[in-house]
């Protein structure tokens, strides 16, 4: 075996070490977002968005799962870097010195990615998710008694895939940097990509169409924009692969 090679066993034990280290992180930001759970909640209810409803807990673990789902977003933002540091650690030995440095300026464009994401599901998606839903019920005469688990059920499965799917972009260009996809690839692929997004959109979201429309349009703008970035960075990659090719060409005919 090649000196600094790593066996298989040697990649999982790796792999495995890497994964507990974001359990423990990810297990303390529940900890500390426990703590934000009661304000972070107070200001949820008290928005605009919520429209003035009187929400109702239907079972004893209602409030308790309240604050555990608030606790997980909260971890889960804290944690996204650190686990996006994990991944190029991971991966970094493969990496070219220049791609290592390039790699690593990627991790705090994670977490801004993750509350842009965030702020746009919630103040954009949600609520006309929302108001569409409501105005339906209204319709139909039904009486409104909406209980606490499942407001926060149908904002945090709207809220949170969409802020993770915002890394899309970032992963696409990571994955470009290290060789493993390109621009040529991402567009011979677009129709089966745009598919599978609005596959997620529909799962993801409430069942009406309304959730899923304004869902499937930003994730496909989404997959555009990481197309964009990933040309700019394979035309990086040429350039420099063309440079290096005439500096060896150059020390060939000293």
């Amino acid at each position: 075996m090649e000196p600094g090679k790593m066996t298989i066993v040697e990649h999982l034990t790796e792999l495995r070490r890497r994964i507990i280290a974001v359990l423990v992180v990810f297990t303390i930001g529940l900890a500390g977002g426990l703590f934000c759970a009661k304000p972070v909640y107070e200001y949820l209810i008290h928005a605009d968005l919520a429209q003035g409803f009187v929400l109702h807990a239907f079972a004893f673990w209602d409030g308790i799962g309240m604050y555990m789902k608030i606790a997980m977003a909260v971890s889960l933002m804290v944690s996204i870097p650190f686990i996006v540091f994990q991944l190029w650690a991971f991966v970094s030995p493969a990496l070219r010195p220049e791609e290592r440095s390039a790699a690593l300026r990627y991790v705090p464009y994670a977490l801004i990615l993750f509350v842009a994401g965030l702020l746009f599901a919630y103040y954009i998606v949600f609520p006309m998710a929302l108001s569409f839903t409501v105005s339906v019920t209204r319709d139909l005469g039904l009486e409104e008694t909406y209980g606490i688990a499942q407001y926060f059920n149908f904002m945090f499965s709207l809220v949170l895939p969409m802020a993770l799917l915002f890394e899309l972009p970032l992963i696409v260009m990571f994955l470009t940097k290290i060789r493993l996809l390109n621009p040529l690839r991402l567009r011979k692929m677009r129709r089966y990509a745009y598919f599978a997004l609005v596959f997620i959109a529909v799962v993801i979201t409430p069942p009406d169409f309304i959730s899923d429309f304004l869902v499937t349009v930003p994730l496909i703008v989404l997959y555009e924009f990481s197309v964009f970035l990933s040309a700019a960075v394979y035309r990086k990659q040429l350039i420099a692969d063309a440079a290096l090719e005439a500096r060896y060409a150059a020390g060939d005919h000293a």
